[in-house]
Formats: structure tokens, C-alpha cells, sequence
């Protein structure tokens, strides 16, 4: 989850070598290097495939968190899950720092709204509180320049478990909800688009269209 950027220059040239170096299909998660994972824009097939739960928790899972967090930080986004580097894993990474202007972005808060350092979720489930839903921008990395309003509870709990396997649990209000929500539709190939108001739908058809046309659909 993140903000856009234009589809040009080092961009483009990016989604050409992902079509280059790595084919539009998931793989498993063990990679000989991680700092080789790219990002997958849209259309991409990977983004739209289900990703398989983690069984085997070892340093190869452990280094590809780490380089996942370290494409997140570059990207400027919050969040990023596996099927976003092309890895068919239950998997994200995700990081909402605190805004000391905002009391619903806290670490303090109970729940918390923000987080102190980089979380990996492993094979997430979440509960969803019964609030009501509420509507908010989102963007995506994977969805470069495309922005729009999504439905969804501000208020959930997650289970998951960690990098090495310890399972953990956890409740998160406002940005944090809406991240974890947003990473985890990843994993069952849904994105944001799929979930945006008619509105939103309407207003990003045609950024939808130039992204396709930059992949080679028309």
C-alpha cells in the first residue's frame, strides 16, 4: 500500500525488466537472492493470483522479509505482500509510523494505529470488529498514479505468525486496519480497484486503461 508514481523514465524501464528477468507467474519463496525481487505493476498476472500458506520458516523466509521491507521503504509506501515480487506466499510487510498530529496514529493507542518498527505478517487472518465502514483513499504500489475510495471497518484484529513462526495477535485501528486489510486482499489476488466506489471506479478508468496499454493489453 503506498502513493503512485508515473509509468516513465527508470519506471518503465523497471516493468520491462520484470517482464525481462522474471516471467509473470508466482514462484515459492525460496530465492537464491533476494535483492533480485522486483516490483509487479499492474496488469501483471501474479497480483491476481492466491498465495499458499508459509510452512517452512527458515533464513531464506527470513532474508526475503527483509529485503521486502527494505522495496517498501523504497517505494515510500506502508505496506508491500509477497505477490507484489512476484512470490506466491502468504506474506506482508507492513509499517505505518506514528503522526503525533494525529491521535488515531499512535503506538500508544489501544488498539494501536501506527507501528514502532517494520511488522512481517505470516499467514494472516483477520477478524473483522463489527464497526461500521468507512471510506478512504488508498493507493498501491503495484497500481502506480491510481487512487480511490475504499470501504472498509477501522477497527479489526489480526492473527498471523511471525518470520521465524511464533504466532501473534494483534488489534489495529484506522491507517494500521486499513493497511492490514489492504496487504491481505493481496494475498487472495484482490486489489483496490476491484474494491473502489463507483465513483472511484470511474475516475481511474482511464489511468486503468494506461496501464494496461503499457503492459501490452489493450
Amino acid at each position: 500500500m503506498g502513493r503512485g508514481w508515473i509509468l516513465s523514465g527508470p519506471t518503465a524501464r523497471r516493468w520491462l525488466w520484470n517482464l525481462i528477468l522474471q516471467p509473470p507467474s508466482l514462484s515459492s519463496a525460496v530465492i537464491a537472492d533476494p535483492s533480485t525481487l522486483l516490483l509487479r505493476l499492474f496488469p501483471d498476472p501474479c497480483l491476481r493470483q492466491k498465495a499458499v500458506a508459509v510452512t517452512e520458516f527458515d533464513a531464506n523466509l527470513a532474508a526475503v522479509a527483509d529485503r521486502m521491507i527494505e522495496m517498501m521503504f523504497e517505494q515510500r509506501g506502508i505496506g508491500l505482500a509477497a505477490p507484489q515480487v512476484g512470490l506466491g506466499i502468504r506474506m506482508f510487510v507492513a509499517h505505518v509510523p506514528e503522526d503525533p498530529e494525529d491521535e488515531d496514529r499512535l503506538v500508544s493507542t489501544d488498539p494501536p494505529g501506527a507501528t514502532a518498527k517494520p511488522v512481517v505478517f505470516v499467514n494472516p487472518q483477520i477478524e473483522h470488529m463489527r464497526v461500521p465502514v468507512v471510506p478512504y483513499e488508498e493507493g498501491c504500489l503495484s497500481l502506480p498514479e491510481i487512487r480511490g475510495d475504499v470501504l472498509r471497518p477501522e477497527l479489526i484484529r489480526v492473527r498471523a505468525q511471525d518470520v521465524s513462526g511464533e504466532p501473534f495477535e494483534m488489534g489495529a485501528m484506522g491507517l494500521l486496519a486499513r493497511c492490514i486489510q489492504h496487504e491481505t486482499d493481496h494475498l487472495d489476488g484482490v486489489l483496490i480497484i476491484d474494491k473502489f466506489t463507483q465513483l472511484s471506479r470511474l475516475k481511474n478508468r482511464s489511468a486503468i486503461k494506461s496501464l494496461k496499454r503499457a503492459a501490452g493489453e489493450w
